[in-house]
This record gives structure tokens, C-alpha cells and sequence, in this order.
């Protein structure tokens, strides 16, 4: 399984994200000709390698021009956009829409813009279409983000995962005056994530808006780097000067793909009613549960309740975990890792007599099974006036072993 490991111990920026995946992709010439395709003129962007303690990695820098045509430099700081064009989320959305770039690109951006999006609108206390934001509307966050999206694109890996994302303390100048930092929109959108965060001893930002909002968005867990072997490193350069290397680290490489990202959640609920366990049931199917059960219990007090069992992905976990607490009475939810064998199956629509069926064919040592699907069983039936229990005796079940 390929995987990118980013390892956040100073910080994350989105100028630092694009030197680091620029490493590792190895084609200025890709990015600086995808990027032409959002139609945006009033930039140019200049890539070069920077020594930070020692360490040399690659800075990129979105260089503006200014209203007498003449090209300056700005340092990916908050003071430094107050004179960036305003735009709200929604000309970001149109701006990125319009372009030529790939739709995987495109809504990876989108996602990523939300998130920064949400986080203004709830600092700033107004509607996100009422918002406008130099952060999100300045032209060097969106090449920041949309670049970062097309080197994600570019390099496809199966997992994106995370170090614990460490930032300074202190404050910052930005155009309200000083803010303390983690800066308000970096801590709000570390707060609608699964992101862990701390603070280390540097007196200054290490993550700004756009890093965090990046972070968030692409990796699934944060933890130690696994065990892998590492194809290629990336080092994304940042412009401060500090006692750490100013500089994101990321690594490509593989991990042996196994099920241990296969996560058990369990509560017990005694104050629920069925009504609302059948809706809850109904939503985690939704939202990616691989499987959802109830077993009947005796709790304390020999009250009669329900253990509710769902089965996810490690990538699933946050976002079923709020359905769950939003959802139920429940206060506390248990969860642990397991692994599984799975058969190798393949989704497949068969002609039969009646019409199309859709089934699984499942390949288990040598040997093929078919298995219909019961809702696409249940359409044919009704449909037809034909006994469910008659259909499971299709010739063509057999046919297509």
C-alpha cells in the first residue's frame, strides 16, 4: 500500500506542502503547466532550494504583482495579505470550476477551501456566503491549495497519514492587529477534524490557516511514522529562521497493505428508543459503517438495553463516532483494532430472464460463488409475481461461476 507520511513536527504551510510533494513528483514543469489551467493572471511563482539548519529543501514562492506592474515578494505571513484581493467561497468555487483541471483535483481543492471557509465564517460570526476573506481569497492560497491537490492527484497514494502537527505560541501580527497563536481560524479548523495538534516551545506561527486546513483534509490518522519502506523523501522549505528546521517532511513509500485499519466499535444504550436506533442505524450505513448490529443486554440494575456494534474503516471512525454521540443517549463509546481475511469479490450486473441481477462473485481457494444481491433479488420479485425464495435457483447463477 502506498501511503505519504507527513511529518508536521514544524508545522505545515501550504508553500511548504508544494516544496515537499514537489520532491517527490520531481516535475516543476507539471505543476507550473496544471496550474496555468485555472486562467488566473497577476502571479508568477518562482521554485528554489533554501538551507534551513543545515537542511536544504525546496521553497516555492507566489510572487504578486502590484498595481504598478512591478513584481513583489511576499512571505506566506497573515500581515503580508492585507493588500491580497478579497474573494468569498464562492468565487474560489467558480474560479476552480472553470478551469481545465482534473474533477478529482477540483474537488479536492473545494474541500479543502470549505474547511478554511468555515473556519473564518465562525471567527468572523457571519454567514460563509457573507464572508470575504483574504486568507481563502488571495491568489498564493490558491495556488497553495489547488497545487498541493494536483501533486496529491499526481502522486495517487492509497493512504495519507500524519505526525502529530506541532505549532509555536505567542503572537502574530495579521491586518486586525495582533492574535495570539495557534491563530483563531487554524485552532477552529483543528477543532472540526480529527487533527491532534500541540503547542512547542517556539515563539512564533508554525501552521498557518491554509497548512492546517491541508492536513486536515488528507490525512486519516496521526501517529508515529509505521513501518515502510521509504521510495522518496520530500522537503518543503519555509521562509523563517528558526532553533528547529523550518521545513516539512514528507515521506513516499509502502507499507504491507493489511486489515488493521478495520476498526470494532461497541456501546451500551438503555434509554434509547427503537425508533431512534433504527434511524441511527440507517445514517451509519450511510456514512460508511461496513456493518451495523444490535444485541440485547441486561445492564445494571437488570435494566433490559442494547449493545450497538458498528464496524468501520479507521478513516470513518470521527465521523460515525458524532453520529453515534449526536444521535443517542450514550456517553462513552469503545472501540478497538482487529484484523480480518477477506475474499477477493467483484461487483458484477448478470442477465437473466427477467432482467439485469446484481451480484457479487466472490473467489475463495480455486473456487467461484455467486452471491445475488437481496434488494436487486427483491426489485425482480415484486415485479415479476415471482417467489424470492424461487430466484435463488436461476440457471444463470450457475452460468456465471
Amino acid at each position: 500500500m502506498d501511503i505519504l507520511y507527513f511529518d508536521c513536527s514544524s508545522g505545515i504551510s501550504g508553500n511548504m506542502t508544494l516544496g515537499a510533494l514537489l520532491e517527490i513528483v520531481g516535475n516543476e514543469e507539471y505543476l507550473l503547466n496544471e496550474l496555468k489551467k485555472l486562467n488566473l493572471d497577476g502571479y508568477k511563482i518562482e521554485i528554489s532550494k533554501k538551507v534551513k539548519n543545515g537542511i536544504t529543501g525546496t521553497y516555492v514562492d507566489v510572487i504578486l504583482e502590484n498595481e504598478e506592474n512591478n513584481f513583489h515578494e511576499h512571505s506566506h505571513n497573515h500581515i503580508s495579505k492585507t493588500h491580497h484581493e478579497h474573494r468569498n467561497l464562492n468565487d474560489i468555487n467558480t474560479i476552480i470550476d472553470n478551469s481545465e483541471i482534473s474533477e478529482k483535483v477540483k474537488q479536492l481543492a473545494k474541500r479543502i477551501f470549505l474547511r478554511v471557509a468555515k473556519a473564518e465564517s465562525k471567527v468572523h460570526n457571519k454567514p460563509i456566503e457573507e464572508v470575504h476573506f483574504h486568507e481563502v481569497g488571495a491568489i498564493d492560497s490558491i495556488i497553495d491549495i489547488v497545487g498541493t491537490a494536483i501533486l496529491v492527484n499526481k502522486i495517487n497514494p492509497d493512504k495519507i497519514i500524519s505526525s502529530v502537527v506541532n505549532d509555536g505560541y505567542g503572537f502574530v501580527e495579521c491586518s486586525h492587529g495582533k492574535i495570539s497563536v495557534p491563530v483563531p481560524a487554524t485552532s477552529e479548523i483543528f477543532a472540526d477534524s480529527n487533527v491532534k495538534n500541540r503547542q512547542i516551545d517556539i515563539d512564533t506561527e508554525l501552521v498557518t490557516p491554509t497548512g492546517a486546513a491541508i492536513i486536515a483534509e488528507l490525512a486519516t490518522d496521526f501517529c508515529p511514522l509505521p513501518a515502510m519502506v521509504t521510495r522518496k523523501i520530500g522537503w518543503g522549505a519555509g521562509l523563517k529562521d528558526l532553533k528547529i528546521p523550518n521545513v516539512l517532511k514528507v515521506y513516499y513509500g509502502n507499507v504491507e497493505k493489511r486489515n488493521e485499519d478495520f476498526i470494532v466499535m461497541e456501546t451500551n444504550i438503555d434509554d434509547t428508543t427503537g425508533e431512534i436506533l433504527g434511524y441511527v442505524t440507517e445514517k451509519l450505513f450511510k456514512n460508511g459503517a461496513l456493518d451495523v448490529f444490535f444485541t440485547p443486554i441486561f445492564m445494571k440494575k437488570n435494566r433490559p438495553a442494547y449493545r450497538l456494534t458498528v464496524a468501520c474503516r479507521s478513516e470513518d471512525l470521527y465521523k460515525l463516532q458524532k453520529i453515534i454521540f449526536r444521535e443517542t443517549t450514550t456517553i462513552g463509546i469503545r472501540y478497538r483494532y482487529e484484523y480480518r481475511t477477506e475474499l477477493e469479490r467483484e461487483e458484477l450486473e448478470i442477465d437473466t430472464k427477467y432482467s439485469k441481477l446484481k451480484v457479487k462473485k466472490v473467489k475463495n481457494n480455486g473456487e467461484t460463488y455467486i452471491y445475488p444481491e437481496y434488494e436487486s433479488m427483491k426489485k425482480i420479485a415484486e415485479e415479476n409475481d415471482i417467489p424470492l425464495k424461487e430466484l435463488y435457483k436461476l440457471n444463470e447463477l450457475k452460468e456465471n461461476i
